[in-house]
């Protein structure tokens, strides 16, 4: 379960992460701002708090480990963090500000060998490409089920906005492009962007999931 839900390339470092939604702002210089929310269960935190360790959230991405990865990279900086909660999950929000788009790019990629995330221009045009999942054909179905079950009601929801007009299209994990998922949600075109997809869908994805974005 935690290896499958480490493919969300911006959350590589949040591990179990449940809920998301990312907004990326890019701008002509190059610079990018990213705002992240991310939730989940608060009965994820009570397991954590079994073994003693009652002060750390389960998923490790507190305001520490935001400056310990911002203190890692050169470009980026943690511009607010802020956490709270309802009555069923724990919300917590980033803002981050890129100086360049080689920063966003050592952030998505902390270990993937920069598989999961590349950005190329050609003819001045600028496609930036993100893996979220990679292919999983050997997932065991009772597993999927209990991922289903435990992520239900929870979405991946990604949004851009480029310095012009821009598209959006979907691959596989291995860069193939393919037609969207059925129950995939998008804004194809414009000045921005944007999708979202169930959780639960997200990682039932046998093939992979990633998108291009192109502007």
């Amino acid at each position: 379960m935690k290896k499958l839900l480490l493919a969300v390339p911006v959350l590589l470092a949040l591990s179990s992460c449940l809920g998301l939604s990312a907004d990326f702002q890019i701008h002509k210089n190059g610079s990018v701002k990213l705002a992240i929310e991310y939730r989940f269960p608060k009965t994820m935190e009570n397991i954590g708090k079994l073994d003693g360790n009652e002060r750390w959230q389960i998923i490790p991405a507190g305001r520490a480990d935001w400056e310990r990865t911002a203190a890692r990279i050169d470009g980026m900086k943690l511009s607010s963090f802020s956490s709270r909660n309802d009555s069923k999950d724990i919300i917590n929000k980033v803002t981050i500000d890129f100086t360049n788009t080689e920063a966003l790019l050592k952030f998505l990629n902390p270990a993937s060998g920069g598989k999961r995330a590349l950005i190329n221009s050609n003819g001045g045009s600028t496609v930036l490409k993100i893996i979220f999942t990679e292919p999983a054909k050997d997932i065991n179905p009772d597993l999927l089920e209990l991922m289903k079950q435990v992520s239900y009601g929870y979405k991946l929801k990604i949004s851009f906005n480029a310095p012009n007009d821009s598209n959006i299209t979907f691959t596989d994990g291995e860069g193939t492009l393919i037609s969207p998922p059925e129950t995939a949600e998008a804004v194809s075109k414009g000045k921005k962007v944007s999708f979202s997809i169930d959780t639960a869908e997200l990682l039932s994805q046998k093939e992979g999931l990633g998108v291009e974005l192109k502007w």
